[in-house]
């Protein structure tokens, strides 16, 4: 068995971070799950395809050629590790997760990333839906003024403007989109391990989550 780390959590949660650094610690590979719906929904703005076409959206996801490199995310041969990170794309990866046919055509992809010597992913349903068998189910979470201080850095940092009364609006919409949503939700998977990172670095998320694997 082809052991797994699940990360889930809310947008601007640091999973992200955290599953990278977990995955560089112990030598596995990395899948960022939301990096593929955002993958989609940029595709699907470049090219026209609606937001709410189900059956269109799947077409995109099944025919995507997408290479992840450490940190680095590839779009056929065009580096889009910066334009999926636009909060433009972000709203559209969030409506587009409530499409079915979309979310089934994902599933196989993220499920093939599960290869030795092991795999940590994040997201919102890796412990729930994806990996229902992962060996470590955490729960990543904060208080939203905290995340929506930690994404206006984020998009400080790469020269994007930011409206933080427009962030915590965002990220409150998003977060009961989320939950709300008959299909996959986010939520805590019963054995998942509920870690707040509100006043915790990045760094101590991941001793946290090296140690329970470890032990």
């Amino acid at each position: 068995m082809i052991p797994v780390i699940t990360i889930d959590g809310p947008t601007a949660s640091g999973k992200g971070t955290v599953a990278l650094a977990v995955a560089r610690r112990l030598g596995f590979h990395y899948l960022d799950s939301g990096a593929l719906y955002r993958l989609v929904a940029l595709k699907a703005i470049r090219v026209g395809v609606a937001l709410d076409d189900d059956s269109a959206l799947a077409r995109l996801a099944s025919e995507l050629d997408v290479h992840f490199d450490d940190e680095r995310i590839h779009l056929g041969s065009e580096d889009v590790s910066e334009a999926i990170r636009q909060e433009a794309v972000g709203v559209g990866a969030s409506r587009i997760a409530v499409c079915p046919s979309l979310r089934m055509a994902l599933l196989k992809r993220q499920r093939a990333y599960r290869q030795p010597p092991g795999l940590v992913c994040d997201g919102r349903d890796m412990g729930t839906v994806v990996f229902p068998d992962a060996t470590l189910k955490i729960f990543l979470t904060a208080s939203v003024e905290k995340r929506a201080e930690r994404r206006s850095k984020q998009l400080i940092e790469k020269g994007f403007p930011v409206n933080i009364s427009s962030l915590l609006q965002d990220l409150r919409e998003r977060d009961a989109r989320d939950a709300g949503r008959s299909l996959a939700p986010l939520v805590a998977a019963g054995e998942a391990i509920v870690i707040d990172s509100s006043d915790l670095s990045a760094k101590d998320v991941v001793e946290a989550i090296v140690s329970r694997f470890s032990g």
